[in-house]
């Protein structure tokens, strides 16, 4: 071997061998004509970032330790006092408590709609393109516009829902109950959010190889087992991702169904938190509290998300 490596046959190749490793070896690194580049290219993007998230998030920390005046000639320091009079509010309780049963079932029913009606036009053949269309349309449409269409399903004097209800002996009247606005509420929420989670597991179940479900297809008769058992692992990195969306959407991104929903009756209506801090702060202008609730709901979503990367990612499996 010694004899091989010295002889001079072989040198040109060793040769070409080195420096062919050194070009792939230098092809891995990114080098620019200037120190000062790499700065310049990230910088629009840090000043978006502290320009719209760093600079209110510690506006809104400092402002929840002061009672604000409302027309705006001064602030008084009060401490903690937001803090407590906020979860001592029985009001504030109550909300929250409404918030965290509406993002679970918009949530669960989003993923699970959405899963199905991927799984069924995975499976089409004829026409699958008109009807993937008509799923996906409804993600275009705003989340007020979304509110003003299904308040017009579920008005009570025209609305095709509420006289399906009343055959079933229900007298829905949302704006007015309770329950029936947060029954409207949840419905329509899902059913803006619905084509957004079928777009993604539509894509997840296309990109299983077909080798794979042939052999699943050849091990397992039970179709339902199938899928427990080969194509929901394959999706779990999706569901993941998806979870997480799902449960931001839920916490904010509802906001303009439930400000069109409410119609400026929330004292009678169901409200998120997110909604809450809206309502305290540019319509109560009580910006003192307005911030707490704010800080509060910015720590609950900083614990869920930690949650969630932290166990629900552990039992993900990325291939």
């Amino acid at each position: 071997m010694a004899y091989v490596a010295s002889s001079p046959r072989f040198l040109p190749w060793l040769g070409r061998r080195a420096g062919s490793k050194v070009v792939a070896e230098g092809a891995k690194r990114v080098q620019f004509s200037s120190p000062v580049l790499p700065y310049l290219c990230l910088a629009p993007q840090l000043a978006v970032i502290f320009i719209f998230f760093y600079r209110p998030s510690v506006q809104a920390v400092s402002s929840s330790f002061y009672i604000e005046d409302p027309f705006g000639f001064g602030s008084t320091f009060v401490g903690m006092s937001n803090y407590t009079d906020i979860l001592a509010s029985a009001q504030y309780r109550g909300i929250a408590l409404f918030t965290v049963v509406f993002t679970a079932l918009v949530t669960f029913f989003s993923l699970s709609i959405g899963l199905l009606l991927a799984v069924k036009a995975d499976a089409v053949i004829r026409g699958s393109s008109a009807y993937k269309t008509m799923l996906i349309s409804v993600y275009a449409i705003a989340a007020p516009v979304a509110a003003l269409i299904g308040m017009m399903f579920f008005d009570q004097h025209i609305g095709p829902f509420v006289e399906v209800a009343s055959w079933f002996g229900w007298d829905m009247r949302v704006g007015l109950s309770y329950f029936d606005t947060a029954f409207a509420m949840i419905a329509v929420a899902v059913w803006k959010q619905v084509p957004y989670n079928f777009i993604f597991f539509l894509s997840g179940l296309q990109s299983v190889p077909v080798a794979v479900r042939e052999a699943a297809a050849i091990d397992c008769g039970s179709g339902l087992r199938r899928f427990r058992t080969v194509t929901l692992p394959l999706l779990a990195p999706t569901a993941f991702f998806l979870l997480v969306i799902n449960v931001t959407y839920s916490l904010f991104d509802t906001f303009g169904i439930i400000d069109v929903m409410v119609k400026d009756k929330s004292a009678n209506n169901p409200v998120t938190l997110v909604y809450k801090v809206y309502e305290d702060g540019f319509r109560g202008n009580d910006l003192g509290s307005s911030s707490a609730q704010s800080v509060i709901l910015m720590l609950v979503v900083f614990v869920l998300t930690v949650f969630q990367f932290r166990f629900i990612e552990r039992r993900i499996h990325y291939t």
